[in-house]
């Protein structure tokens, strides 16, 4: 069997936002409520000729309704890598939440890979409860409604290959549909896990994120990504501010992207494998 390709995989960091330690996980699993803020990224897979970005990230309007500091457009943040928005055909939505699906409008060429649950959950019964229906931004959603109007969402149904190397991978748990992203990379398989697990310390401690729809799906999501990646090292959590400490920058450090294929800094504390 040939090898897969080997691709580059940026994180590219466009907000944050202060929180502390209790506001992360369902239970506390030490006594000390220390600051523990957020970054929101979304991912640049290239390679082989081809480009796809994982989420679109939120707007100016988004972060002042739910306070959040946005540090740069996240699709004109492209830009640092060579692309424009036009230049954009393929991305993967991990889910609908606001921080993950807005700004669909600011890409005229792409085509949005989803999961046929996802819009199920984001457009039915759940979305009658406040809590369920609070991180979701109804205009993006209707953006994406309008996509499939318009031919343009490729809707999947559970674990998929979108191209050699690069597979979109079900978990549930934060929300219905989310998926991750396994990458072939020069040093392994790398697993963008997006909010399957918001910061490190709730896939090592198996401690769920308290916004979660199904708490048994995230946690058999935690090991179903551990496997498929090719160490602890190769699962990037989709919110944690280490991301950004433990992995090199591309090109300034000002903008904000850091290079997830290649090797963290020996020096950065490492993540803890868990038992399963």
């Amino acid at each position: 069997m040939n090898n897969p390709p080997c691709y580059e995989v940026f994180a590219l960091r466009y907000a944050h936002v202060a929180r502390r330690r209790r506001d992360n996980f369902m239970e506390i699993h030490d006594a000390h409520d220390l600051p523990m803020p957020m970054d929101y990224f979304v991912w640049l897979i290239r390679g082989e000729g081809r480009t796809w970005l994982v989420d679109t990230g939120f707007n100016q309007a988004a972060a002042d309704a739910r306070g959040r500091t946005l540090l740069r457009c996240p699709i004109k943040a492209l830009e640092v890598l060579g692309l424009s928005p036009q230049a954009i055909s393929d991305t993967v939505i991990t889910h609908m939440h606001y921080d993950h699906a807005g700004n669909t409008n600011l890409l005229p060429n792409a085509r949005f890979h989803l999961q046929e649950t996802e819009m199920r959950y984001a457009t039915g019964r759940y979305m009658l409860y406040k809590p369920l229906r609070q991180p979701f931004n109804v205009e993006d959603v209707v953006n994406i409604v309008r996509g499939v109007y318009q031919e343009r969402v490729v809707f999947h149904d559970g674990d998929v290959e979108l191209a050699p190397g690069i597979q979109l991978v079900h978990v549930g748990g934060h929300t219905q549909g989310l998926q991750a992203v396994r990458v072939h990379t020069a040093r392994g398989w790398v697993v963008l896990a997006s909010d399957a697990s918001h910061y490190y310390d709730n896939m090592e401690h198996e401690a769920p994120f308290p916004v979660v729809l199904n708490v048994g799906d995230m946690l058999d999501g935690y090991r179903k990504l551990l496997a498929l990646a090719d160490s602890a090292q190769h699962l990037i959590p989709g919110h944690d501010p280490l991301v950004r400490a433990r992995y090199p920058f591309h090109g300034d450090p000002f903008d904000d992207v850091v290079a997830l294929h290649l090797p963290p800094h020996a020096s950065a504390g490492q993540p803890q494998p868990f038992a399963p």
